[in-house]
């Protein structure tokens, strides 16, 4: 054997008590366990860690994750790799970097600026799924990355390579286009199809469109993952429509950072786990994933009405630029409540700059727009329009508009999974990037007794790998691969807070992906054991 794990509280992501054994780890998967107490001799290694006073878990899958450049550009990557995540699932909120040609992969380049930096740093020598999926593995001179990944088909960059940034409906031809491009999306590696339905130009797609291209994922065994119309008002429509959408695809549905934000959603998660409760009884597919806060976290430009956003990131400018189209901008945005926002008129007090992409513009980090706006004794959309303008749609923002009751009967649902929504850009990010997973153990688990440990730890590793469909994953199993975490229950915790967003957590010594330590002692270690990880439906290669 390569390793033994001495004396492990194996919790083994079933949902089922935990035990001690000792697990023996060899060629990267684990080749044995022996429970305390059982006959035979316990097995022995080349090396031998005690792992006495730590559970031993499956690593960590984050369903939700936004390091689509980050494994690209950071050998590193402890943002994940300390916090016992293995696996991430990138190409979210339906805007990412494959599939596209030249014109579609500067136009998202420059959507996406907010969440991953304008790629200025990167080498995009790949235009399809496959040919991403395959950069991911020869990256850092063939070594890999931090950690493994998974990736789904954006919906919103599908419509801009076939259809463009038109707020209408896709003609044939296009919506043709679209369904090859997802189909060979499927076919190269993707596990599924996202979508963010409060972005343009995802936006712009009707129901019928959706559905024709969630029966191509269908056909391959892949889910959708959408970022629905609203969470906000009408969010329970916007999740109706999503359960109907589905089912009339025939599409398993997973649904992104599943939360009741804002005012009007006050105490309203009974209503949606109730939804949640019929579709599945009446034989829906459905999963969810959320983090453990209250705040979300976007940029600055997904606030404004979708009309603004028509045309690409140049024609927001151009209209911020009008004053008439600003102030019509404005009026949406403060008085009728526009869909960028949820259908919520605008508090600029809950709005929190949290990063923005030009020096001069430092001084806002941290402070709310209507804290700014006071400052400069102007009123609140001078400020945001100033920013917007300046930051060229860069800025990123913290929205405090979450409520702690929903999040807590929410990530008890069965069907709930972890998902940081990570953004990893700005001075100031939400503290979720750096500590979701850690912050489930310590404050929900140990602290707040909202989820068992056991069953914590099956929401965040078997749960996931059976909705990715990945068949050697997700459990403390022989014969599975040996991508695991061994942390102190009594330990674990976030670093990461709103102050410090980058700090890193305490109480997780060890992380292995591939059975090699990536964590040890807890400290990063050079190993780059992460790889592409291909869906079901894999059956062409890059193209």
């Amino acid at each position: 054997m390569d390793l033994v794990l001495r004396d492990a509280l194996v919790v083994d992501g079933t949902g089922e008590p935990s035990y001690r054994a000792d697990v023996a780890l060899d060629g990267g998967r684990i080749a044995a366990i022996h429970p305390e107490g059982s006959p035979g001799p316990r097995p022995t290694a080349t090396r031998t860690v005690d792992a006495g006073g730590l559970a031993l878990a499956p690593g960590f899958i984050d369903m939700h994750a936004h390091s689509d450049l980050a494994l690209l550009r950071d050998p590193d990557h402890s943002a994940k790799a300390a916090q016992g995540v293995t696996l991430e699932v990138l190409g979210q909120d339906g805007l990412s970097y494959a599939p596209a040609d030249d014109r579609t992969l500067a136009e998202v380049r420059r959507a996406v600026t907010g969440w991953n930096g304008d790629g200025s740093d990167i080498d995009f020598d790949w235009r399809t799924v496959g040919g991403y999926l395959d950069r991911l593995d020869r990256n850092f001179g063939g070594r890999g990355i931090a950690v493994n990944a998974a990736y789904l088909i954006p919906q919103g960059t599908v419509r801009m390579y076939a259809a463009g940034w038109d707020d209408r409906p896709a003609t044939d031809a296009e919506l043709t286009r679209m369904k090859e491009l997802v189909d060979q999306g499927m076919r190269e590696g993707a596990v599924g199809m996202s979508s963010g339905l409060t972005y343009t130009p995802g936006m712009y797609a009707d129901d019928a469109e959706l559905t024709e291209l969630c029966r191509v994922v269908a056909r391959h065994g892949g889910y959708y993952c959408p970022h629905h119309r609203s969470y906000g008002a009408g969010a329970l429509e916007a999740y109706e429509e999503m359960v109907r959408l589905t089912r009339n695809a025939g599409c398993a549905l997973h649904l992104a950072h599943a939360t009741m934000n804002f005012g009007v959603n006050k105490g309203r998660a009974p209503d949606l786990l109730a939804l949640l409760d019929g579709a599945l009884a009446a034989g829906s597919d459905i999963s969810l994933d959320t983090y453990p806060y209250t705040p979300g976290c976007t940029t600055l430009v997904a606030m404004l009405p979708s009309w603004a956003s028509e045309g690409g990131p140049e024609a927001v400018l151009t209209r911020l630029a009008d004053p008439a189209s600003a102030e019509r901008i404005r009026h949406h945005l403060e008085v009728l409540g526009s869909d960028g926002c949820h259908g919520v008129p605008i508090e600029w007090d809950t709005i929190e700059i949290s990063g923005v992409g030009a020096p001069n513009l430092a001084e806002y980090v941290g402070r709310t727009v209507a804290g700014s706006a006071v400052l400069r004794g102007e009123e609140p959309w001078v400020t945001a329009r100033r920013l917007l303008t300046e930051d060229r749609l860069g800025t990123t923002i913290l929205q405090h508009v979450g409520h702690e009751e929903n999040v807590r009967r929410i990530m008890r649902h069965p069907v709930h999974t972890g998902g940081s929504d990570g953004i990893l850009q700005g001075d100031k990010p939400h503290p979720r990037a750096y500590g979701t997973f850690p912050r489930y153990l310590g404050r929900y688990v140990r602290e707040l007794g909202v989820l068992s440990l056991e069953e914590c730890v099956a929401r965040l590793t078997a749960r996931p790998a059976a909705r990715l469909r990945l068949a050697d994953r997700g459990l403390v199993r022989e014969g599975y691969r040996a991508d695991l975490v061994l942390f102190d229950p009594e330990t674990v915790a976030a670093g990461a807070t709103f102050e410090q967003p980058r700090a890193l957590p305490a109480g997780i010594p060890h992380v292995l992906i591939d059975g090699r330590f990536v964590i040890e002692d807890g400290r990063r270690t050079s190993v780059l054991a992460g790889r592409a990880v291909r869906g079901a439906g894999a059956g062409a290669g890059a193209a």
